[in-house]
């Protein structure tokens, strides 16, 4: 073997016979695991009590090995053989996951010890880890540090989307098309499509603590089923005129029963025109006061925009029975230059995105005292997709959010108070 007489012992990796293509492999464009990790964790399919995480944090290394993962492979695969689960996640950034259960701490923490002593030997780390450590790995219990460790891959899969190619867009649906469906949903059972996803409020740090459900159609999932070759949303007329009828299919499937109002309180999204229709009368001709004081009507903005009149008299139809209103799909220009109390509604829903984040000192003060003047509107942080949503409402006083974030966290029991102040921690 040619080996420098000088190195150190632990900075030449034996590479078994078979294991070599394995290494030259390494000089391929390699696989990530990043979206595999970001299923995995978000599925509510499995459990993460019981589940134990390491994170080795190789891209924090001043300079890296090819042959660094399969030593890293081989230290855990020993370990996999005592375990109950053992999985290895290798990330974009050169990081790598292990998940397990059913294995010792202690020996899981000399395997760790060895793998970053194997490291440091021949290299540095040139800052401490997300978690604030100073070493090459972490090993946590994954139920109580979910948030963290999400909002980690979140961040890797945003880095990744950004150069990814865009998918390939299907024709609008033609009105031929539309006819086909309209007839499919009146034969149709709409209740898989019919989903709830709960708006949440933020301030009860005892408990999560709900405000309403709002009740909608999986619109992409409807459309998958009874047309996937085109997309109904395309054309905005045709897509209007769509959910017109689909409120109505919707408002006939809730007068079979109403009990599901008793004890909770529900928002639905539906059309001025909707609201304003025999077949709302019938809706709402099923409901006593007090269960009309359970819905919330969701009202989207350019519905209102256009139908301005039409929202003047659901305004005073709702203020008559009892309903309350939600005006929906805001964004900051919106909520800077609506006078949302002029529109006597009771919620103001704002879609998050990441542009949010870079608004300017001036525009976020703005935006913040618009947030802080009203004072019979609740404004609600909708479509929060990462941590870094529900941190942004709580910094401009939001106080009730929504979206897939949400969902996972409740999913995995944990309060999102703890689960704000877990992502502060870790983004200081």
């Amino acid at each position: 073997m040619n080996r420098q007489p000088n190195a150190p012992k632990r900075d030449w990796v034996r590479v078994k016979p078979g294991e070599r293509s394995a290494a030259n492999a390494m000089n391929e464009k390699p696989e990530y695991d990043d979206q595999k990790l970001l299923t995995l964790l978000q599925s509510a399919k499995r459990e993460v009590q019981g589940l134990r995480l390491i994170h080795l944090h190789m891209s924090l290394l001043k300079d890296k090995s090819q042959l660094d993962l399969i030593s890293i492979k081989r230290a855990m695969q020993e370990t996999a053989d005592q375990s109950a689960y053992l999985q290895l996640f290798s990330l974009s950034n050169d990081d790598v996951i292990v998940l397990y259960k059913g294995i010792k701490f202690s020996l899981i923490s000399d395997v760790c010890s060895k793998i970053e002593k194997l490291m440091l030997a021949r290299t540095v780390m040139v800052k401490r880890n997300p978690y604030g450590e100073d070493s090459l790995y972490s090993i946590m219990e994954l139920s109580l540090n979910f948030v963290n460790v999400i909002r980690f891959i979140e961040g890797l899969a945003r880095e990744s989307n950004a150069d990814a190619a865009k998918v390939e867009t299907k024709p609008p649906i033609t009105l031929e098309e539309l006819g086909k469906i309209e007839r499919a949903v009146q034969m149709f059972d709409l209740s898989p499509f019919m989903l709830n996803q709960p708006v949440v409020d933020i301030q009860n740090g005892d408990q999560n603590q709900f405000e309403y459900f709002e009740l909608y159609i999986a619109i992409k999932a409807l459309e998958e089923r009874l047309s996937p070759n085109y997309d109904i949303t395309a054309n905005k007329w045709l897509f209007s005129y769509f959910t017109a009828n689909l409120d109505n299919s919707v408002l006939k499937a809730l007068n079979y029963g109403v009990d599901f109002l008793r004890g909770r309180r529900i928002g639905l999204n539906l059309n001025l025109s909707t609201i304003m229709s025999s077949t709302f009368v019938k809706f709402d001709e099923r409901l006593t006061a007090d269960l009309r004081g359970n819905v919330v009507l969701e009202i989207n903005k350019a519905d209102l925009v256009e139908n301005i009149d039409t929202y003047k008299e659901v305004v005073d139809f709702a203020s008559s029975k009892g309903y309350q209103i939600c005006i929906d799909g805001l964004n900051d220009f919106w909520v800077t230059h609506m006078d949302l109390e002029y529109m006597a509604c009771d919620y103001a829903k704002i879609f998050w995105t990441d542009e949010m984040e870079m608004m300017s000192d001036h525009e976020y003060e703005v935006f913040a005292e618009k947030i802080k003047a009203q004072s019979n509107c609740r404004f609600i942080l909708a479509r929060c997709g990462s941590v870094s949503g529900l941190m942004f409402a709580e910094k401009a006083g939001i106080s009730l959010v929504q979206g897939r974030i949400v969902d996972n966290i409740l999913r995995k029991g944990v309060l999102l108070r703890d689960a704000i102040k877990s992502a502060k921690m870790m983004s200081d």
